[in-house]
């Protein structure tokens, strides 16, 4: 009897709390109905005033909600501590000091600048600076470290010397790996990037002499072909190890600038160059695999790679420098590109796509003005009027004296057909026999690799020609 009672009484008791809590429910949805009344109205007011200009829109709050956390694989960074406060109080000028420390201030962002790095952080005399977060190019590495090189050159040339040595005393760090940004193509704040290669980047640069460059062992590798780097030693960074630290000394003695250590010269840029030829290259042939007419069976990615290869091994063996064949491998690249926005001005529209590429990568006007030029010397029928330009025009018609002339020839065809340019394949022969009749290799190096080759394709136009003559004679 008594466990029935028991019973009866948890039942009476979960009946009433079932109560309570149903209570409550219709309570939270009650105030949530509320709360949905309420995010309406003020939707709407928001709305109102972005169209008076008053507040920001719904939609402007949601995209500042919606940023992506992007994770960068090669990022530069570079860490700047100024020191030389502790000895402030004892000089006379100290107002002529801090406009000197202003100017240095002003000074190194100017080299950011000029250098297309970005300020990332700034807390009381130390700066933070990263190359990468907007392109991972391969030349960042060596941008940052030319750009601390400078920043050093100045500050040596601003800082006021007391007893054979500048006053205020400048320390660099530089480091290059991964980092999470924050909406890296859009922002450079404060909060935009993270990890722990913020912090190796900080301790490289506490732990560098005053006046010099420090780095650690990953940046070293990306950057030891272009400047005189010396070991200083190692610091241990918890979870990673001991990190080498190298100082940069300036640039290596065959890279530099007669006068001044830190000032590159050209056969820097020339070197520079082959490097930042890679990521304009795959640029460009991401541009064409994304861009260029499916149609396009002969002037296609596979066409410019050719092309590229062509004039580097023609180049080389005519005599050129350096400089040339990084200019006229550029011009490869670009010499079709032009089929992207028109056919049969391609050339033109290539060189439109050089002048606006091309600045990004830091080109001068004198070398993006011989990139165009070497363009423009592709357009048929080929007048060459220097080595380079002849270069050019041997590469970009190479197929005329290589064995697997017909089937390429065939998809040239095949291309112009698809335009309405060209009738049958008689005609089609008959004019590619015409065309290469009459067309001459200028360099020697084509002439010796391809004109044996050329006469052989121009007997095997000649018997299709006549094959096809006496079939059609056969017919009628």
């Amino acid at each position: 009897m008594d466990n029935i009672s028991e019973y009866i009484n948890r039942i009476t008791h979960l009946a009433n709390r079932n109560k309570e809590l149903n209570a409550q429910l219709q309570n939270l949805v009650g105030r949530y109905s509320q709360i949905q009344q309420q995010n309406e109205k003020f939707n709407q007011l928001l709305t109102r005033f972005n169209e008076t200009g008053e507040s920001p829109s719904r939609d402007m709050l949601l995209r500042k909600q919606e940023k992506k956390v992007e994770h960068l694989r090669t990022v530069s960074l570079l860490y700047i501590s100024v020191g030389g406060f502790e000895n402030l109080p004892q000089m006379q000028d100290q107002s002529g000091l801090i406009d000197i420390l202003d100017e240095i201030y002003i000074s190194i962002d100017k080299v950011a600048e000029e250098f297309n790095i970005s300020k990332i952080k700034s807390f009381g005399d130390n700066i933070l600076f990263a190359a990468g977060l907007n392109n991972e190019y391969r030349t960042n590495p060596i941008n940052i470290t030319l750009a601390a090189n400078k920043m050093q050159a100045a500050v040596r040339e601003l800082s006021r010397e007391t007893d054979k040595a500048p006053f205020w005393k400048v320390k660099m760090g530089i480091h290059t790996g991964p980092v999470l940004a924050l909406d890296a193509q859009k922002q450079h704040n404060p909060s935009s990037i993270s990890g722990d290669n913020i912090n190796v980047t900080c301790r490289l640069g506490e732990a560098c002499p005053p006046g010099k460059i420090n780095m650690s062992e990953m940046t070293y590798e990306l950057v030891k072909e272009f400047f005189d780097i010396t070991h200083l030693g190692s610091m241990p960074v918890k979870y990673k190890g001991a990190l080498n630290m190298f100082l940069v000394n300036g640039l290596n003695e065959n890279l530099r600038a007669e006068s001044n250590p830190f000032e590159a010269n050209a056969s820097f840029y020339t070197k520079y160059g082959d490097i930042q030829f890679m990521d304009i290259q795959e640029k460009i042939l991401d541009l064409l695999e994304k861009n260029l007419p499916s149609n396009l069976f002969y002037h296609n990615v596979k066409h410019t790679v050719d092309v590229v290869t062509e004039v580097e091994l023609i180049g080389w063996a005519e005599g050129l420098q350096e400089e040339e064949i990084l200019l006229l491998k550029v011009a490869a690249l670009f010499h079709d590109a032009g089929h992207i926005m028109d056919y049969k001005h391609h050339e033109h529209q290539g060189t439109l796509l050089a002048k606006q590429i091309l600045p990004r990568y830091n080109f001068s006007p004198g070398r993006i003005n011989t990139i165009c030029r070497l363009i423009m010397a592709t357009k048929l029928p080929p007048n060459p009027q220097d080595k380079m330009e002849e270069v050019m025009c041997d590469s970009d018609l190479d197929y005329l004296g290589r064995t697997d002339f017909i089937p390429v020839s065939n998809t040239l065809y095949r291309e112009l057909r698809e335009r309405e340019m060209i009738g049958s394949w008689q005609e089609w022969n008959e004019m590619q026999l015409k065309f290469i009749k009459n067309h001459q290799y200028f360099t020697k190096t084509a002439q010796n690799l391809r004109e044996v080759n050329k006469q052989q394709q121009i007997e095997r136009l000649k018997h299709l020609i006549n094959n096809e003559t006496a079939h059609i004679n056969i017919e009628k």
